[in-house]
């Protein structure tokens, strides 16, 4: 049996059920799970390992509810750097059409990685483009980056149903039918899907929006993962844009429409969700539904403020999430609660302020709820050891520790988290890692070139220029 003590920290955030913040305690690892958050070594006791967390905050591995790993090869792209959402799109289908199976794998690996080292043990991903190129087994490649980091990962096997010639977005060489979708999502719910407490490895069924998949397959999704015990994810109410296509296209607000296809339930989480009544918030709220804020795509886009207060007021399960890296261009979860907090800050009302610690709880036990995990999220006896240590020590919280908590959101350090803990193995430790980052730098610099040169050539769009 493998025993960890963490000792001495400063503060433990523990987001249990009371929210409690400790001092003066130890926790104790035994194999994957925390043992004890009150525990006093005997005299001589042994340890696989002691971790001295003098000075270190600690509090649970933050939750990543949205993102799209492969975006992270098309980080700031001139051409999309000044545009809105449907534009942003169409443009970016023409590059992400030329992506790869090695593309997706070296992608997703920086993109969990970045995640990794600003504090986060558990990320999902939405999938949604697969090209005819490849193979076809991109959530393959996905999962096999996630396993070589270590971090837990709950992939959506998305899809895109709709290309534009039949009033879609996306090109029709990435988009794929319902059969070949039903039959690869039956394939890796078979190969991988583990829904056990503690599992590693889940996966999720996620049509990419209503306007690029068919009402029949966004139902048969919802069907299908409710007889399965599936979570299901998508985006939804986006833009002013997404709204008014989609009452104009099926005569209802994207909310209505989705409830209409049974989506609105405890077993769905959605990215965004920022144009939002008051009458939908209180049916997600009623029903459990999980919500990922991802407050930097919504203002790299310019796609509104979503209404997180009222969310959380109403029972929404609300988690954070960093978007794709072509939307957010950083995959930092710390900078992401950071500015969750100071964008509700620009509501009229100062009463729906976030607090630094209501985004702290979103980024942690709020992310779990929405993706259905109750193994993580909070430090817990008999919850999975998934904790993260913060060296407050450093310049950037000097003159901050009057209030140690708030000053990891306040006053951010920028460098990697000090210490990371996965499932009861260290991964991270007094900053060090065991990463080869230069070659994957590189790699993923070629790939992302190529990508673009191939593009331009194809389709004769100037993507180096923003005009």
């Amino acid at each position: 049996m493998s025993k960890i003590l963490i000792e001495n920290p400063l503060v433990i955030v523990t987001q249990n059920e009371n929210k409690d913040e400790l001092k003066n305690k130890n926790i104790l690892i035994e194999d994957n799970l925390i043992k004890s958050m009150d525990y006093s070594p005997k005299e001589g006791e042994k340890f696989d390992k002691v971790i001295d967390a003098t000075g270190k905050l600690v509090m649970p591995g933050m939750v990543n509810c949205h993102h799209h790993l492969y975006q992270t090869l098309t980080r700031n792209v001139p051409k999309m750097q000044d545009q809105d959402l449907f534009p942003w799109l169409t443009n970016h289908y023409e590059l992400w059409r030329e992506v790869t199976n090695q593309g997706v794998y070296v992608s997703a690996k920086v993109g969990l990685l970045e995640l990794l080292f600003t504090g986060c043990t558990t990320s999902t991903d939405h999938m949604y483009l697969f090209p005819k190129h490849t193979d076809g087994k991109l959530i393959d490649e996905e999962i096999k980056a996630a396993r070589e980091v270590g971090i837990r990962f709950q992939p959506t096997r998305g899809s895109m149903t709709l290309s534009t010639k039949d009033g879609g977005l996306p090109p029709d060489d990435v988009v794929q039918s319902e059969q070949e979708i039903l039959e690869d999502s039956q394939r890796l719910i078979k190969k991988y899907h583990d829904p056990s407490f503690g599992s590693m490895l889940r996966i999720s069924l996620a049509p990419c929006s209503p306007f690029s998949v068919t009402g029949s397959q966004m139902a048969s999704v919802a069907k299908f993962a409710q007889e399965n015990g599936l979570m299901i994810h998508t985006h939804l109410a986006e833009t002013k844009d997404e709204e008014n296509f989609c009452i104009e296209k099926f005569g209802a607000r994207p909310a209505k429409y989705l409830d209409d296809l049974g989506w609105i339930a405890e077993n769905a989480w959605t990215a965004h969700s920022i144009h939002l009544s008051d009458e939908e918030i209180q049916k997600m709220g009623e029903r459990k539904m999980g919500i990922s804020h991802c407050p930097s795509s919504n203002m790299r886009l310019g796609s509104g403020i979503a209404r997180i207060r009222e969310m959380l007021n109403a029972g929404v399960c609300v988690g954070l999430g960093v978007d794709g890296s072509a939307s957010n261009d950083s995959s930092n979860m710390l900078a992401e609660a950071r500015l969750a907090m100071l964008l509700s800050r620009l509501r009229e009302d100062k009463y729906n302020w976030l607090t630094a610690r209501d985004v702290l709880w979103i980024a942690t036990k709020g992310g779990a709820l929405a993706l259905g995990h109750t193994d993580v999220g909070s430090l817990e006896e008999g919850k999975c050891a998934d904790i993260v240590l913060y060296d407050m020590q450093k310049l950037a919280y000097a003159g901050g520790m009057s209030d140690p908590v708030a000053a990891l959101v306040f006053c951010q350090d920028t460098s990697t988290v000090d210490t990371s803990i996965i499932n009861g193995k260290v991964i991270i430790e007094n900053g060090k890692h065991n990463f080869e980052l230069a070659p994957l730098i590189k790699k993923q610099n070629e790939l992302a070139n190529e990508m673009i040169q191939k593009a331009q050539k194809t389709t004769g769009i100037d993507f180096m220029s923003n005009k």
